[in-house]
Formats: structure tokens, sequence, C-alpha cells
């Protein structure tokens, strides 16, 4: 980018002071000065033995400004011109003459540099801004031929005549001589001129301590990056993102405000680093404002104040945008002010409403606070406040201020931890008392089936008396009627083909006890001996869950070997497990499956219609348990009916493999053996 394209002015954000403040604050020190004092030519520097460096005070050098921007080394160096340039630290017509004013004129510094050091020590004129748009430096030989050589933040940074982050030129010092050099300057933004000279061994320790201390606090910046993101990795959390974008907008300010950012990641493109040093405030208000607000938790805390919040900080953005490419008024300052004092304002009022944190967040805006006002005192020209601390204190500011954000961060998180263990200790409490509530209604409906149960055993004791009286009125009638049973010969031969099965079933009565097993209603110590311990029943069941072959549910594999768990198999291959009642009715069974297997047995048989109570009495389980697992059973042979290849003569056994039904919500073992 040349000299006459279009420039964008360098902006700053609320914790930066433009130079058009800095220049109108030397107004107002210089204000008081008394008048009728003339105004001053400008002092030769002079360098003593011992010296290493000096500050280029503005009684030091002499300003020229050239509105037109036409004139050349010649014209300067005449008689014309040269009776024109006025001290550096006096007004004229309201304007301090050490500060570039008018950003569409030129400006033409002199210098006197005279050593009385007999030491060849060689010395570098240093610029502290290096924003500068367009600067030509101007030296003399020994013949007192001038040469120039002209860089700027509109050129590539290749052009410097050093690879420093701040405009450095040499000067060729002879013992005992005077030397003039003079500086061409013109920028787009407001600033002044502040510079230093320096010997080769005071740069050297200079350029150690100072690349050594900003590779630190991008050291830092960098460190809380990662841990952040890192940190919102793992949890989600994303207050730590937008922490994450406020940071990495704080380090592209600070690289474009110290230079270092033009001199190692875009020093070929001039262009690309005004549109950083005008974006990058801007950028850093809207995540400043996004993080501040949600950290704050200002939309549940301040319903009504925060959209007001979000309005101005966008407003403020967008007019700031607008003002850097197109009006450019040089007021863009105050833009800033209103949306950081509103969240200022709003970390104010959630602290009073009890948010600890934003304690901490007032803290870290007070140091940037400090800093401020080192700043501003070291751009008046104070020199007692200008050494390496207060330089760099808006970096150790910045630096203090994301340590103790993420502190803060973390507390917050803390205290939203904390706050969820306590509503979910409430949540307990009241689970507690909810399950208290419930043990008592259980108690009740226990009372109630106790009541029941008596009255159910008063009715039948009725009905076994009513039946014995019915027994005994039978056996009359069929003492009656045996006189006429015996003369029937045919009855006769009936009945001894009866006797005679009778005989055949009693000598293979295990073949009897299964069929009646299959067919028909049995009791329980019958059954029994069909299936007299768990690994009977275990074994039953797993012969007919693979009675067509082993196949692993996960790969398919067809080859088994035995498990730990008795009749459970092992793939070969994939090494899965199997059980021999995962997948079917009896999973995850709280009771006895000899039981289990019989209350299927009744309610099959029964087609269903066996009552809860008497499955109850039957088993010994509380009735709860039996009408729970009744429903799962009656569901089961729905679905079997539903089934393409079911028989209405199959056997109870076939419901047994019905994989959908759980038995999640039955009774443990302990609990049934108890009711």
């Amino acid at each position: 980018m040349t000299p006459s394209t279009r420039k964008f002015p360098r902006f700053q954000a609320a914790g930066f002071l433009r130079w058009r403040i800095l220049g109108c604050l030397c107004l107002f020190f210089l204000a008081f000065q008394p008048p009728g004092r003339a105004a001053p030519h400008e002092d030769t520097l002079r360098i003593h033995g011992g010296i290493n460096e000096l500050y280029v005070d503005p009684s030091r050098y002499a300003v020229l400004e050239d509105p037109s921007g036409q004139l050349t080394l010649q014209d300067v160096l005449g008689a014309r011109w040269s009776s024109r340039f006025q001290s550096g630290d006096v007004t004229s017509g309201g304007k301090q003459a050490g500060n570039i004013e008018n950003t569409e004129s030129a400006y033409w510094l002199r210098i006197n540099v005279r050593t009385d050091d007999s030491d060849e020590h060689h010395w570098y004129l240093e610029m502290f801004d290096s924003h500068i748009n367009d600067l030509t430096f101007y030296g003399a030989n020994a013949a007192g031929q001038y040469s120039a050589v002209r860089t700027g933040a509109d050129f590539p940074f290749a052009t410097r005549p050093y690879a420093y982050k701040n405009f450095l030129f040499s000067l060729h010092l002879q013992p005992g001589e005077t030397h003039t050099y003079y500086l061409r300057l013109k920028s787009s933004s407001k600033t002044s001129f502040l510079g230093r000279l320096r010997n080769e061994a005071m740069l050297s320790s200079h350029f150690q301590s100072e690349y050594g201390m900003l590779g630190g606090f991008y050291g830092v910046l960098l460190i809380m990056v990662v841990y952040n993101l890192l940190i919102f990795f793992f949890i989600g959390e994303q207050t730590y993102l937008r922490y994450v974008a406020y940071v990495l907008s704080c380090s592209l300010l600070f690289l474009s405000e110290d230079g270092l950012g033009f001199e190692y990641i875009w020093p070929k493109l001039p262009w690309l680093n005004q549109i950083v040093n005008a974006g990058a405030p801007i950028l850093l208000l809207l995540t400043f404002g996004y993080y501040a607000r949600h950290f704050l938790d200002a939309p549940q805390r301040l319903p009504r104040f925060d959209p007001l919040v979000r309005l101005v900080v966008l407003f403020s953005a967008g007019l700031l945008l607008l003002d850097t490419i197109f009006i450019q008024s040089g007021f863009s300052f105050w833009l800033y002010l209103l949306p950081y004092g509103m969240l200022y304002y709003a970390a104010i009022k959630v602290y009073r409403q009890g948010f600890k944190p934003a304690r901490i967040f007032l803290l870290a805006q007070a140091g940037i606070a400090v800093s401020l006002l080192f700043l501003i005192t070291r751009k008046l020209g104070v020199d007692f406040f200008n050494n390496a601390f207060t330089v760099y204190s808006m970096n150790v500011a910045f630096v203090f201020e994301v340590a103790v954000l993420s502190y803060a961060l973390g507390e917050k998180i803390k205290s939203i931890k904390d706050a969820t263990i306590r509503a979910q200790e409430k949540l307990v409490k009241q689970l507690r008392k909810k399950h208290l509530a419930q043990d008592r209604l259980v108690e009740q409906l226990h009372q109630n089936q106790e009541l029941k149960d008596q009255l159910n055993s008063e009715l039948e004791a009725q009905v076994a008396r009513r039946t014995e009286e019915l027994r005994q009125q039978s056996e009359t009638i069929v003492a009656q009627n045996r006189e006429l049973l015996q003369a029937n010969g045919l009855l006769a031969l009936q009945s001894a083909a009866i006797e005679k099965l009778n005989t055949d079933l009693q000598r293979d009565l295990q073949e009897a006890q299964a069929a009646r097993v299959l067919s028909k209603e049995v009791d329980f110590g019958e059954f029994s001996q069909i299936y007299p311990d768990k690994d009977a029943c275990l074994s039953y069941l797993a012969d007919l869950k693979w009675a067509n072959g082993y196949r692993c549910r996960k790969c398919g594999h067809e080859k088994y070997c035995d498990a730990r768990e008795a009749h459970a198999r092992r793939c070969t291959k994939c090494r899965y497990v199997e059980s021999a009642t995962a997948y079917t009715m009896l999973q995850k069974c709280k009771f006895s499956i000899i039981k289990a297997f019989y209350a299927v047995f009744l309610i099959y048989t029964h087609k269903g219609n066996y009552s809860s109570q008497e499955l109850s009495r039957v088993l010994e389980l509380r009735q709860g348990t039996c009408w729970s697992f009744s429903q799962k059973v009656l569901e089961a042979m729905r679905r079997r009916r539903q089934a393409p290849d079911y028989d209405e003569n199959e056997g109870w056994t076939h419901v047994l493999l019905d994989a959908t039904t759980t038995t999640e919500d039955a009774p443990s073992l302990a609990e049934a053996e108890r009711s």
C-alpha cells in the first residue's frame, strides 16, 4: 500500500487513551503556564560520558507543519522555512507544536545532537509510535550531504532499517561535533512525537528485556487460551469459550499496538496491519461485552437492564465501524465510554445482589485503570514515570486481568456446582418424604390385605363345611344307587378298566405328572418334582432357548464354551457371555425361578383366568408382586397368540421365551420371602 492509498485511522478500546486525548491533556497542563513567555528554540541534545540513553524531550526538537505536504528537504533547509520551526513544548493557535493535530498535514522534526563522549559508542534514535503511516529520516554524513531512509506503517516491514517493532534509525555521531537530523512524518491518526536516544549497549540490553517480557506476556495469554479451551471441551461450559474469544481479541489488540504482529505475523501486508489496528478495538468491545454480560449472568439477574446493555454495545460497535471507514472524526474514544461504563455498572449491581464473582471482575478492571494512569503520565512526557514497569504496565494489567478473570470463572462454576448440590440435597429430602409417605401407604395396603386374607379364610372354612355336607349327601345317594350299579354289568366292566388304567398310571407316575404339567393344573409339590431346583429350571430353559443351535447375539458366531454362571454360554470369538435367562421372560426375575415357572404354568393353563390373590396364596408372595408378574405373563401370551407360528395345542413353555418382557419392577427375592 502506498502513502496515497486510503488509510484506516487507528482506534483503541476504552482501556486505551487516544493520542488526541493525550494532546488535549498536554494542552490542559500547558494552559496554566504564565502568559507572555516567548517560544524558545529547540535545545541541543548533549551526550556526556556515562550516559547510555537520553529522552527526547519536546523542548529538544523543533516542529514545522506542512499543510500542503509538498515540502522537500531542500525547502526545509532553506531560510524561508527553517525560521518557521517551533519548539515542541510550545503552543500555537491552541495547538501544541509537539503533536500531530492535523492528519492532512505533514510534519517536519529537527533534532540537534552533540556528543562530548570520547568513547566510541554507536547511537540510535527510537520513535515510540510504530503506527506513523509515512516516516522519512534524513541524516547527514561527514560532507554535510543528507541521505534519506523512508519507512512507515504503510510500507512493508522490510523497509525499516532494523528489524525492530518501533522505528529505529542509526546516528553517525562524531565526538565534539553537533549533528542536525530531520524527520518527515505523516499519520492518519493524531499522535505526539515521543522518542529516545540509546547507544548499542543499552539498546541490546533493552531488546533482551523488552522482547523477553513480551514473550512472557504472550506466553501467559496463550496458556490461558489453551487451558480454558481444554476446560470448555471437557465440561462444555459456554462461558469458557466466550472467555477464550475475549483473550484472543486482547492478544490481537496488543499485537497491533506494540507492533509485534506487523513484525512477525503480517510483515508484508501493511494494509492488513491498518485493518487490524482499526478493527481490533471494536472486536475487543464486542467480545468483552459478550463475555462480561454472560459471566455476570446479566440476562437472568438484570432482565431489564441487560437488553439495553446489549443494544448499546452493538450500536457503539456499529458507530465505531462507520467512523473508522467513512467519517474519521477522531472522537471515537467517547463511543467506548458508555458501553464499558454500563458493563461496570452491571457488575456493581449483580455484586450487590450477592453474586460474589463480580467482585473479582471489578478488581481486574481496577488493574486496567491503574495502568491507564501510567499510560497518561508517560504520554504526557513525565520522565519520572517512564520506566520499564510503567511502559508495560498495560501488559501486566491485562495479564493480571486474564488470570483473575480465569480464577473468577472457576469460582463462578464452583458456585453453580454448589447451588446444584444444594438443589439436589433439597430434592433428596423431598424424595425421602415421598418415600416415607409411600411406605405408610404400603403398610396400610398390607393391613388391608391381611384383613382380606382373613375374610377369605373364613369364607373358605364355610365353603369347606358346606362341601362336607354335600359330600355326605352324595355318599347317601351313592349308597342308594349302589345296587343299581352292581346290577349293571357294563358299568362293572368299565370300573375294572378304570382300575387297570389307574394301576398303569401309578406305575408311570413321572410321565403322568409331566403330562399333567403340560396339559392341566397340578399342585406346587407335584410341579417341584418335575423342576426340583434352580439348576433344573436353568437347564430346561437353556435347552429350550438354544433348541435350534447357539448363535452369538453380538458377532453371530455359532461356537461357544461354558461360562462361570451355570448354564450360561460364552462366545469363543468375541467372549460375549449370555446367561440362560437373558432375553427371556425370566431375565432379572427377583424371586425364585421355580415359583416363576409354576406361576407361568398356572396362568397359562387357566388361560389367564387366575387371580393374583390365589397366585399369592399358592406361591407365598405378595399380591402386588403376583399381579405385576401375571400382567407380564398375560402380555406375553397375547403376543404369542399373535405370532405367525402359534399353535393352539402348544405347551406353556413357549411363553418363557418371550424376550420383550422384563421384570425390572418385580421386588427382590428377599422382599418376596418377607411377604
